[in-house]
This record gives structure tokens, C-alpha cells and sequence, in this order.
């Protein structure tokens, strides 16, 4: 059966995107005091490289002090410390923004980047709280895989994207050939192994292959980037295709036929606030 690249997310037992959203949040709160954990046995320290690489891609907009920086799904923080790395040490920089809507993600995010001034925002992805066309550069990482509506999310990135603001997506993707038949063999069987004995519960590293499965190929996605209305759009894959980098550029016109406003929340979809440690 064809995949549709609109189609966001589907966790088991959900049945629109209102419970998708709810599920997900529930997951990732759950597996948040050993998400870490898991994320670095599981890829033998790739992910780091995998940060590091996409920060790199956008090192000229994080070295001017005054860009606008989001980082959205931010999760415990690992990309927005990458992205942090990259920003201007003087005290004129304007902070990285780091929004995800799972609190106990988050809480954990802001142990690390807190102390170098960025602001977390508990936030839904599909409704940001920011005016539109204010943000240089918006990124997620492992994140937008997980999203209850594909073509809602890149809507929301476009609307708060400035012109000619760029927007980078750094997720997972599913290799070809022989390689691919191994990978899918560790994935579908070996990660909700490892995922039971280090977290007691294996369904949330069952999810992961089946939403790696069922989001859009690159040509897919980059297809529906295209129409949403960015331009530039371009796919660079990290580790033989294991994962990959998104990247895209909000046309310089000021607005664009048929952008729609802001969605309202969904029931079940989380508030939008500031967030705070404690």
C-alpha cells in the first residue's frame, strides 16, 4: 500500500490526530528518564555525529547574534545543545528558543541547555506560539516523524519562518538494498529487545520502526515540502541513508496564496506556555 506523505503519526489505539498527539506525548513522558540512555546505546554514539552535522549545515545563521533560532521536538535538548555550540559567545546573542509539548522531555532539556540561556517553551509542534515570520531558522531532529499531521507541521514551520528563512529536519529513513534488509532486522527486532531490558518496556521501541516504516520516503517528503511553499528543498543522508538532513528555504515573498492561519488546538492537544525547571 502506498504511503501518504500527509499522514502524520499513527501510535496503536489512536484513532485521529487528536489521540495520535495525546499517545505520543503519553510515550515519550514515559521514556523520558532513560530516553537518553537508550538513544545512545542504541545508534553506538551516531546521533551525536548526526547533531553535530546538521548544526554545522546552518553555521552561518547561528553565528549572526541577532537570528531568531527554534529548535521544535526539541526533546531532552541534544539539538539544541548543538545548535548552541554554533551561536556567538557574546552576551548580545539572542537565545535559541527549544519547544516540545512532552513535559518530562523537556524538564530534562532544560537541565542541560537552561544554564546556556536558551528558553524552553512546552509547546505542540502543529500550534507554535509565535507570530509569524519571526524565526531565521527552525530545526527538529527525531522529532517530526512523530507528528499527527505531516503537511500541519511544515504549514506551522513555513508561518513562523521569516523570508528566506531556512528550516532543517534531521530524521530517520530507511536504506536500501542490502544494508537496508540488515538494518530493518536490528531495528524491528533487536532495538525492542534492548528497549525492554533497559526501559521494562518495549512498546515504545516497537513504535519506532513502525513509524520509520510509514513516514515518507525523501522524494515523498521533499514533494510535500515543495508544495507547502518552500524552495531549495534538498535531502543529504547521514550513515547510508540510516538517517537524513532536510533542508529548505521560505521564499522571500511575504506571503503565500492560501497559507492558513494558526490551527486551533485540538482537544487533548496540550497548552502552549513558558516552561520552567523545578
Amino acid at each position: 500500500m502506498a504511503r501518504n506523505p500527509t499522514a502524520g503519526a499513527q501510535p496503536e489505539g489512536a484513532q485521529d490526530e487528536a489521540s495520535a498527539a495525546v499517545a505520543v506525548r503519553q510515550m515519550f513522558n514515559t521514556i523520558a528518564p532513560r530516553y537518553d540512555l537508550l538513544n545512545h546505546v542504541l545508534s553506538a554514539n551516531i546521533d551525536r555525529l548526526w547533531w553535530w552535522r546538521a548544526a554545522r549545515r546552518f553555521r552561518g545563521v547561528l553565528s549572526r547574534p541577532e537570528a531568531s533560532i527554534l529548535d521544535v521536538c526539541c526533546g531532552t535538548g541534544d539539538m539544541t545543545m548543538a545548535l548552541l555550540k554554533r551561536r556567538p559567545r557574546s552576551g548580545d546573542a539572542r537565545p535559541v528558543l527549544a519547544a516540545d509539548f512532552a513535559h518530562e522531555m523537556l524538564r530534562r532539556g532544560a537541565r542541560k541547555f537552561g544554564p546556556r540561556g536558551a528558553i524552553a517553551i512546552e509547546a505542540d509542534a502543529l500550534r507554535l506560539p509565535l507570530r509569524a515570520a519571526s524565526m531565521d531558522l527552525v530545526t527538529t531532529a527525531f522529532g517530526f516523524r512523530n507528528l499527527a499531521n505531516y503537511r500541519a507541521g511544515l504549514e506551522e514551520f513555513y508561518r513562523v519562518l521569516k523570508p528566506g528563512g531556512e528550516l532543517g529536519i534531521l530524521d530517520f529513513s530507511e536504506p536500501s538494498g542490502v544494508l537496508g534488509k540488515m538494518y530493518q532486522v536490528y531495528f524491528r527486532r533487536v532495538v525492542p529487545a534492548i528497549g525492554r531490558v533497559l526501559c521494562g518496556d518495549g512498546g515504545p521501541y516497537e513504535y519506532l520502526p513502525a513509524s520509520v516504516s510509514r513516514f515518507p520516503a525523501p522524494a515523498e517528503l521533499m514533494a510535500l515540502m515543495k508544495s507547502v511553499g518552500f524552495c531549495e528543498v534538498q535531502w543529504t543522508s547521514y550513515s547510508f541513508g540510516i538517517a537524513g538532513l532536510y533542508t529548505a528555504v521560505r521564499g522571500r515573498d511575504q506571503s503565500k496564496p492560501g497559507q492558513p492561519e494558526p490551527r486551533q488546538p485540538a482537544s487533548g492537544a496540550g497548552t502552549s506556555r513558558d516552561f520552567h525547571i523545578g
